[in-house]
């Protein structure tokens, strides 16, 4: 049976820090990007574009830097600060993902880490 054809999924996944610095937002970027990069098996070239938030705590870093080291040189990347809603979770960084992929939407596997888990506990 031949594979299905490529189609653009929208891919979610999220992650805490623990404090606002540069070298540990980047770091904890570079865990939610490996992660969702291999849990759906993708490929630089399936990559569309890629929105980065951040809770307004976060500031010394633009999550977006770590994707360039995935080779995401020629990827639409917007970085954006969240609006402070009550209750919400406090130095986290959020990440949609547009991709081309064979798998269904009941195929994606969106990535929840580290504290970001409470908000998926399904996608954990």
């Amino acid at each position: 049976m031949p594979s299905p054809s490529p189609r653009l999924q929208g891919i979610r996944g999220a992650i805490t820090v623990e404090r606002n610095d540069a070298s540990e937002i980047l770091a904890a970027t570079d865990e939610l990007l490996r992660t969702l990069i291999e849990a759906n098996e993708l490929h630089p070239d399936d990559i569309v574009s890629g929105l980065f938030t951040v809770t307004r705590d976060l500031d010394a870093a633009f999550p977006a830097r770590a994707a360039e080291e995935y080779g995401w040189n020629i990827v639409a990347l917007l970085h954006a600060t969240e609006i402070p809603v009550p209750g919400a979770l406090p130095r986290c960084i959020r990440l949609l993902v547009h991709a081309y992929t064979p798998r269904g939407r009941a195929e994606i596997k969106h990535c929840y880490l580290r504290g970001a888990t409470v908000l998926r506990p399904d996608r954990a």
